[in-house]
Order: C-alpha cells, then sequence, then structure tokens
C-alpha cells in the first residue's frame, strides 16, 4: 500500500523537477521516491551547488569586486595577529607595527 506524500514548493520548482523526471523517464513522484530511498540508504543528503548561477545583481557585484581586486582597491591588509586585524576593522586608517607584508 501507498501513502500520499503532500509539500510545498515554489511553482517553478515543481515545473523544473516534473521536466528533470520527465528527461530521465521518470514520473516526479517516482524522482521523489527514488531520491528519499537514496537518502535513507546512504544516510546522508547530498546538495550541489554545480547548476546555480548568480543573479544579475550578484554578477554586477562579483564583477566589481574583481575590478577592486584587479586595482587594489577596497583590500584589507593581511596581519600576522588578531589584535591588529580587530583594531584595524575598528580604525582602518590606524598604521600597524605587526602587519605581515
Amino acid at each position: 500500500m501507498k501513502t500520499l506524500l503532500s509539500i510545498k514548493t515554489e511553482p517553478e520548482v515543481k515545473e523544473q523537477a516534473k521536466k528533470l523526471a520527465s528527461e530521465l523517464g521518470l514520473t516526479l513522484s517516482a524522482l521523489v521516491t527514488i531520491q528519499l530511498k537514496q537518502a535513507i540508504r546512504a544516510k546522508t543528503i547530498t546538495l550541489s551547488t554545480k547548476s546555480y548561477t548568480p543573479t544579475p545583481y550578484l554578477e554586477k557585484i562579483l564583477e566589481k569586486a574583481d575590478r577592486d581586486i584587479k586595482a587594489g582597491k577596497n583590500l584589507s591588509p593581511k596581519f600576522d595577529n588578531t589584535e591588529d586585524m580587530i583594531a584595524w576593522l575598528n580604525n582602518p586608517k590606524r598604521k600597524y607595527a605587526n602587519r605581515a607584508s
């Protein structure tokens, strides 16, 4: 005898999952059942970020960070002790004698 499992998810997630299941020759129900059985058998859940792509907003932030790094802007100095690091976070304009190069 089978039981009914009801879950809530975003409509686009459901559609993408249905599409994946179809591409694999499965129903969405079969795909979910297989994944649940695999998690139970292995006693682990594997999550992957391989297929995630950054949003346009995040892409802009990452591009700006890359430009800043190449230009040497907005970078903290390197420190050889945590006290100087914390002091710099509180006052970035101060000079530090123990700062590593």
